[in-house]
Order: structure tokens, then sequence, then C-alpha cells
């Protein structure tokens, strides 16, 4: 196997485990905004984010949520169908000449930062 194929299944397996782990992914968004917004609890959270991507990427980490009680099916589909649309929207926005990758860089940054501050200072 080539050198690039073994590289593209690590990358892919660690964001799998932090999938697994954090529901990274769409869940970076998802999962901050269930447990502040929402006062979900983390787990649960991370569950419902989980169940929201199944197809294919979740479904042995939703299993493993839904058995030890951590996942809501219907917030998930809820979840799914505003994803659908969000992610329609987002890419109309992102592709605009006018925005840059530059600029998406910065707004992911400071997105990712507020949200960490919000993780670090909020109970």
């Amino acid at each position: 196997m080539s050198n690039i194929l073994i590289q593209l299944l690590i990358i892919g397996l660690v964001a799998g485990v932090a999938g697994g782990m954090f529901g990274i992914g769409g869940g970076a968004i998802m999962v901050p905004a269930m447990v502040l917004l929402l006062g979900m609890d983390q787990k649960f959270a991370t569950g419902t984010s989980v169940a929201a991507q199944i197809l294919p990427i979740g479904i042995l980490a939703a299993l493993v949520y839904h058995k030890n009680g951590n996942l809501n099916i219907k917030y998930a589909v809820l979840i799914a169908i505003g994803l659908v649309i969000g992610n329609f929207f987002g890419a109309l926005f992102a592709n605009q000449p006018y925005i840059s990758s530059a600029l998406m860089k910065k707004l992911y940054g400071i997105f990712l930062l507020a949200i960490g501050a919000r993780y670090l200072l909020v109970r």
C-alpha cells in the first residue's frame, strides 16, 4: 500500500476516534450548541450528534451511545434536517467570491476560541 493511502487511513482513524469520543465533525458545532444553548448533558449531546450524522460514519458509535442511554433519536432526526438545510446555505455563503480561504480560516478560529472559552469559563 502506498504511503499516501496509509496516511489517509490514519487521518480517517484519528478523525473517527475523535468523532466517536466527542461527536466532532458537524458535532464540533452541534455538541457545544446542545450543551451550552439547550443545557443538555455532554454525553447525551454527543450521542445525539453522532446519531444525526449516522449514515454512514456514526452508526456504530450511535449504537454504543444508545445502548448506554445517551442518545435521543427524535432530537438527532431534527438536527439532521437542520444539517441538510444549513449545510446548503453554509456552502453557498462560503463559496461567494468575496469570502476568501483566509477569512474562512479566521472565522473558524474565532468560532473555536469562543466555544473553547465558554466551555472553560462557564459551568
